[in-house]
C-alpha cells in the first residue's frame, strides 16, 4: 500500500477530474437527452427524423471514435478549449441518446389517455409534456437513468487516452513510477470507481423508494 499512499495526491487529482467529467457530462447529457426525447415524440416530422437519425448514429458509434473526433478534429476546425472540455463534450454527446431512450421509454409508459385529456382542456404539446407526461415518465425511469450515469462513470476512463488526467491517467502515471506495485495501484483505482458507482446505486434505491410512495 505504500505505492498508493505515496501517490495519493495523484489519485485524488485524477479522481477529482473523473468526478468533474461525470458531473458536467451527466448534466449536459441529461439536458440534451430531454431535448432529443422531446423531438422523438414531437408532432413535427422533421424533428422526429433528426432525433431518430441522431440517436441511431451516436448509439452505434464507438465512444473512442467520438472522443477522437472531439480531441483531434475539433481543434483542427479551430475550436480548442482544452482537452478536458473536449472530453466533456464527447461524453455528453455519446451519453445523450441513451438518456433520451430511457426517457422515451418512460414517456411511452404514460397512458395516452392522460395526454389526450390534457390536450382536450387546451394544453399545448409543450405544456402537456412538461406538466403531465414528463413528471410521470421521470419517476418510471430512475433506475435506467442511474444505470446510464454509472456507465458514464466508467466511460470517463476512455478520456485518459486523450490527454485528460483522470483516474485512468493517474493509474498509468503511477504505474510508470511504481511498476512493482501494479496490482495495488489497479485495486486503488477500482476502489475509487466503486465509491462513485455504489453511491449512485444507493441514491437510485432511495429515489426509487420515494418515487414509489409518491405514485
Amino acid at each position: 500500500m505504500d505505492a498508493v499512499i505515496e501517490n495519493l495526491p495523484l489519485f485524488l487529482e485524477g479522481f477529482r477530474n473523473t468526478l468533474g467529467l461525470l458531473v458536467l457530462a451527466g448534466i449536459g447529457a441529461l439536458v440534451l437527452g430531454i431535448i432529443i426525447a422531446t423531438m422523438r415524440i414531437s408532432p413535427v416530422a422533421s424533428f422526429r427524423g433528426f432525433a431518430t437519425v441522431y440517436t441511431e448514429i451516436i448509439r452505434n458509434t464507438p465512444l473512442t471514435l467520438v472522443l477522437f473526433f472531439c480531441a483531434y478534429l475539433l481543434p483542427y476546425l479551430q475550436y480548442s478549449p482544452g482537452y478536458f472540455t473536449l472530453a466533456t463534450i464527447g461524453l455528453t454527446v455519446y451519453t445523450s441518446p441513451f438518456v433520451a431512450e430511457a426517457l422515451r421509454s418512460g414517456i411511452n409508459g404514460v397512458h395516452v389517455g392522460q395526454a389526450e385529456a390534457a390536450r382536450s382542456i387546451g394544453l399545448t404539446f409543450g405544456q402537456t409534456l412538461s406538466f403531465v407526461v414528463m413528471p410521470q415518465a421521470v419517476r418510471m425511469v430512475v433506475p435506467p437513468l442511474i444505470n446510464v450515469f454509472i456507465a458514464l462513470t466508467k466511460n470517463t476512463s476512455v478520456a485518459g487516452a486523450f490527454f485528460v488526467f483522470e483516474l485512468f491517467g493517474a493509474a498509468r502515471k503511477i504505474t510508470n513510477l511504481r511498476g512493482d506495485e501494479v496490482l495495488a495501484i489497479l485495486l486503488a483505482v477500482a476502489a475509487f470507481y466503486l465509491l462513485v458507482t455504489i453511491s449512485l446505486g444507493l441514491i437510485a434505491g432511495r429515489v426509487e423508494k420515494k418515487v414509489a410512495v409518491l405514485r
